[in-house]
Formats: C-alpha cells, structure tokens, sequence
C-alpha cells in the first residue's frame, strides 16, 4: 500500500475541480472558493448575483448541499472588486440561494484573506473593502504574529422597516415581531412572549418557517429603498435572555431554507442595532454583546446615523473572531447522479 500516491492523484478529464478554505465564525459554516469558478458576469453585485441566481445555481447545490456540504452550510464566491478603492467581492450561498449580505462571512473572509496571503495586510489593524450585492463594507483585522485574532466590519445603512405587527401561527398563536434590515430583511420575535424560551433547535427551526411564512403573508411587499433585489424576508431572528449574563442577549436566526446560524448572525445583529437604537434602548457608541445558540458572541454597536430612503438609519460595527479548518479539492464527477447535490432536511 502507497498511501502518498493519493495525494498526487488527478481525477479523469471532464470532472470540475473546486479548491476551497472552510472557516467558520462563531460557529457558522465559511466555505470561501478560491478556485475554479471563473469570472461571473455583471457590473454590479446585484447584477452577479441574479447572473449566478439564472446560471449557476447547480453549481451552488454542489457545493452547498450534501453529500459536499449539508443543511446548515454556508459559503462564499470571491472575485475581483466592482467599485472604487474596493479590494475584493464576494458572492454568499447558502442552502437556498444567494444572500445579499452575511456579516460571519465577512469576518471569516477577512480571516481567510489575511491568514493565507490573497490580500497582504499592512500594519496590526489592516483592512479589507469588500463589495457585497447589499453594498461594500469594511472589516478592520487584529493582527498578531502574522495571524488575525479579531475582525469588526462596518455593515451597510440598518433601519426598521415596520415597526409592529402580529400574525397568527398555527401552534403558536398570536406571534408578535418587528421588520429591521441589517443587510438582508428579518422578522424579530421575542421567543420568551411565544414560549419557545427554552425551545431546542428543530422546535425553533419548524416555529422559525412558520413564522417566516406568516409574516411574507401579513406584511405586504416588503420593499428596499435602493433596490428591488434586496426586498424580501430572509429569515427570523428568536431574541432573548442570554445564559452569560455579561451578554445583552441572545440569537436564534432561522433564515433560508430552514437553516440554523450556529453564531449570533452578523447582519441580524445589525437589524438588532437599528431596533433598540429606535427604541431608545441603545446610545451611540454604546458596544453590546449578542451570544448565539452555541454559546458564541458577536459585539455590536452604533457608529453613525443616516437614513436609507424614508427611513431613519445606523451604520453598524460588528465584531466576532474567526478560524480556518481546512482547505480542499472538491471534485464534481459529471457520471455521479447525486453528486450534483441533495438535502435530506
């Protein structure tokens, strides 16, 4: 036996090969593919993403879904910048499509660029200007010892779409939540109100579809100033009480298709923001902690005001830390009927 010739082995002409780095931010899922995919069309963000939307979505499935990946996993396309002083852009999958922005991504992508040398970082707090399709933003890293130990990243413009509403969910009852937009639209409920407090993951999973489906039902068009790309129901957002009392509080995101953020979500925290910064709740400045099903914490806080549209804004900064876990060849055999992918969940 010679194990050592696996290692130099090609597969047969006609298989696609995909390399990626697998990260993960507070727990989440960040398969970054750095090969393999060439350049998707379109000038814009938005525009790459419906391009990838209409012709790409196998690709998608492939890496995403099983028997490559799973219900819960997460990744990244990154290609070149589309606007000025950018230095990078990144498309998000998921099990369901593609989002317009994901904040563990952007602090597992800047941990992936830096660490493994695609972007040189310059100084102890390097950044990195990524192009998303819900706008660019900006991470700033920690650097020790040539490794990033920390990334914050100031998100897109966050705001409060509808303030109040009440749906009737079968097995639940009245369920009351709030619209915020933090990159992507979610519907925030307090799950302590619907006694879901000390719920695990597939009671939250079912009450988060249902509660998604309600609220598209109820609220009507939901709507983005900027674009029509951006106006839809991602996910829903269970707040509460944490179990680290240091923390503010606690998040249960169930967005896509059924899937669970393992860390506190880096843009449900920013709709978060946007909400107790309405409310009267949160001062400019002023750093909370979120934890997530898993124990991790995001921070959060206010650094600017603006407005989206009509509506009042924040411009929020999260923060979170991220590790890398391995890097791969994916190989897609053309002759392998379910290896274009499947979900069994």
């Amino acid at each position: 036996m010679d194990p050592g010739r696996a290692i130099g082995w090609e597969p047969p002409e006609g298989w696609q090969k995909v390399v990626v780095i697998d990260s993960h931010a507070g727990g989440e899922p960040f398969r970054v593919v750095v090969s393999g995919l060439g350049d998707i069309p379109g000038e814009t963000m938005l525009a790459k993403r419906r391009h990838a939307i209409e012709h790409l979505d196998g690709l998608r499935r492939a890496l995403m879904w099983e028997p490559r990946g799973h219900a819960d996993m997460y990744g990244g396309w990154i290609g070149p910048p589309t606007s000025p002083g950018s230095d990078m852009s990144v498309l998000f999958t998921h099990n369901e499509g593609f989002s317009t922005m994901c904040g563990h991504g952007v602090i597992a992508l800047t941990k992936v660029v830096f660490d493994t040398g695609m972007v040189t970082p310059v100084g102890e707090r390097p950044t990195l200007v990524v192009d998303t399709p819900a706008g660019t933003v900006t991470a700033e890293a920690v650097v020790r010892d040539g490794r990033v130990e920390h990334v914050s990243f100031r998100n897109v413009g966050s705001f409060v779409s509808h303030p109040a509403g009440t749906v009737d969910v079968p097995g639940l009852g009245e369920v009351p939540y709030r619209l915020s937009f933090g990159g992507a639209f979610y519907a925030y409920v307090d799950r302590e109100r619907i006694g879901l407090e000390t719920a695990g993951a597939e009671i939250l999973i079912a009450a988060g579809r249902a509660i998604k489906q309600a609220v598209i039902a109820d609220a009507g068009p939901i709507t983005h100033p900027d674009d029509p790309d951006l106006g839809f129901l991602y996910g829903v957002i269970f707040t509460g009480p944490p179990r680290d009392e240091s923390n503010h509080s606690s998040h249960v995101c169930v967005f896509a298709n059924g899937e669970l953020d393992r860390s506190p979500t880096g843009t449900g925290v920013s709709g978060r923001l946007a909400i107790l910064y309405a409310d009267g709740k949160l001062g400019p400045s002023e750093t909370i902690r979120v934890e997530s099903i898993v124990g991790s914490v995001f921070t959060g806080r206010v650094v600017d005001v603006t407005r989206v549209g009509p509506y009042p804004a924040v411009i929020p900064e999260i923060g979170g830390s991220a590790h890398i876990t391995g890097r791969a060849e994916l190989w897609i055999d053309p002759a392998d009927m379910v290896g274009s992918g499947f979900l069994l969940r």
